[in-house]
């Protein structure tokens, strides 16, 4: 079976990026602009003006969401762009569902460093220096940012192209 235009662009560029940033801890403009502005494309000439609206809209709410996270360095720039980049190759409908199954891949990979580094009980502190901030509406201290050089660091870009190869599999199979 195939897939849709923004699932196929979705995938190559996910891919793409997992690869980025598995061996160089990045994801690069290079990359994620042009990305965006393909997705918003292919939407365009795929649906017209509600393709365009919708992958406008997916850049925008993946932009938005994760603006926060960069501006307290819990996460890199290049990530940020990457799902901005697959917000408007998929919508704002499909990209939730990616943020959400990204987040817990990511989670999961996270535990597994922090178990296998024997940090745990240092990650516990750092989850409630994290959650006294925000109820507080303070930055975190540099300890929990990725500026730190001791803090245990996933790519985030690896969980963003697992979620979407994954879900872009189940819907070429017809199981989506």
């Amino acid at each position: 079976m195939m897939l849709e235009s923004g699932w196929i662009l979705a995938v190559f560029l996910a891919a793409w990026a997992g690869v980025m940033d598995w061996r160089y801890r990045r994801i690069p403009n290079w990359l994620t602009v042009p990305g965006l502005i393909a997705g918003v494309a292919v939407n365009a000439v795929a649906a017209g003006w509600p393709g365009a609206k919708s992958s406008l809209l997916g850049a925008g709410l993946g932009l938005l969401v994760l603006l926060p996270f960069v501006m307290i360095k819990a996460l890199g720039a290049g990530d940020w762009k990457l799902i901005g980049a697959i917000g408007a190759c998929l919508g704002p409908t499909r990209l939730v569902a990616v943020l959400i199954g990204s987040m817990l891949v990511a989670g999961v990979m996270a535990l597994v460093l922090i178990i296998y580094k024997g940090r745990l009980r240092q990650a516990i502190g750092n989850i409630g220096r994290m959650l006294r901030s925000f109820v507080t509406l303070h930055l975190p201290g540099a300890e929990v940012s990725l500026d730190n050089p001791d803090a245990v660091k996933i790519p985030f870009g690896v969980a963003v192209a697992f979620t979407v190869l994954l879900f872009g599999v189940r819907r070429a199979f017809g199981a989506v």
